[in-house]
């Protein structure tokens, strides 16, 4: 019996091993892909908000493949600084190096010469060889996969439901989601909102398996503004969201609330993942999207102008 105890040993060993690389591989697959329990065929979240009016801005669904691993709201001035790759509509220069000049003397491709910049990480087909596997941005920061693009861009912007809302100022800049929501334990940024087109107002905070549907991406940012500045150190304190009801708290005040919502046919049976920080591991719940307004003053005045006569 003696004898036998070392290969006992071993086979607990080689079990333990086994336990603790399957514990790994339940968030993340070997081709980038998260994990089964990362993908949803129901919707479990209802979301009921208060009709509002609305105007919407054509910009396109990026058809000339602006895309970067840039990030000109948080990390300006660093190439790469996002480490993972995004998708612009909008103004056509935007990268790590854009200043407020050189995004006001810019193209858009934006109706109405609204130069503003909207932007979000790519969605990728994570069975296929992405035209970055070994780029930064790409493969070399764990981005697997071939970039998909987007079938519709809807730009809208919303009134409040309780006041009237001032002009958002030139050059205000804004985050919404929480692209480290896996490792900050999906705290109160998180706002990653995933639904399918044949189920209005349902949404999900995991990726959807949508069918013949369209999966759908939807950003909804901060609409109460500190009247003073058009950004701050975390990105997020210049602009918060309103309270329950839609009424700003002490000291902002309301502006129109930017909604971007982003389409996709994605091929079914396809694994499909968002990029992210590698250490994110592509969750779902990691979704994002950033904003710098460049509309015209004149331009926005008119659009805040429709919101108000609207209420």
């Amino acid at each position: 019996m003696a004898r036998n105890k070392p290969a006992t040993v071993v086979v607990a060993v080689v079990a333990l091993l086994v336990v603790v690389g399957s514990a790994v591989l339940l968030r993340g697959t070997s081709n980038g892909a998260p994990s089964a329990d990362q993908y949803v065929s129901e919707l479990d979240q209802v979301i009921t908000e208060p009709e509002t009016a609305s105007v919407v801005v054509r910009c396109g669904a990026n058809e000339d493949r602006h895309l970067n691993a840039d990030n000109p709201v948080v990390s300006p001035g660093i190439p790469f600084g996002a480490h993972h790759t995004h998708e612009y509509v909008g103004n056509t220069s935007a990268d790590a190096m854009s200043t407020n000049d050189s995004l006001a003397a810019a193209p858009t491709t934006c109706e109405d010469d609204d130069r503003s910049t909207y932007y979000w990480p790519v969605l990728r087909l994570t069975d296929r060889t992405g035209h970055d596997a070994h780029a930064d941005g790409g493969g070399l920061h764990g981005n697997t996969g071939e970039v998909l693009k987007p079938k519709s861009v809807e730009i809208r912007y919303d009134g409040s439901p309780v006041s009237p809302v001032l002009p958002m100022p030139r050059f205000l800049r804004l985050i919404t989601g929480d692209p480290a929501a896996f490792t900050n334990d999906y705290g109160p940024n998180t706002r990653a909102r995933w639904g399918c087109s044949d189920q209005p107002g349902r949404y999900t905070t995991k990726y959807p398996l949508c069918g013949n549907a369209t999966t759908l991406r939807t950003y909804d940012f901060g609409s109460c503004w500190d009247g003073n500045n058009t950004d701050s150190a975390s990105h997020r304190t210049h602009v918060v969201f309103p309270l329950a009801g839609g009424m700003c708290p002490a000291k902002t005040f309301p502006i129109p609330r930017l909604r971007v919502t982003v389409g996709y046919d994605v091929p079914a049976g396809h694994p499909f993942a968002i990029d992210s920080f590698k250490e994110e591991l592509r969750d779902p719940a990691t979704d994002h999207g950033m904003y710098i307004n460049v509309m015209p003053q004149a331009r926005m005045a008119e659009l805040v102008g429709r919101l108000n006569r609207s209420r």
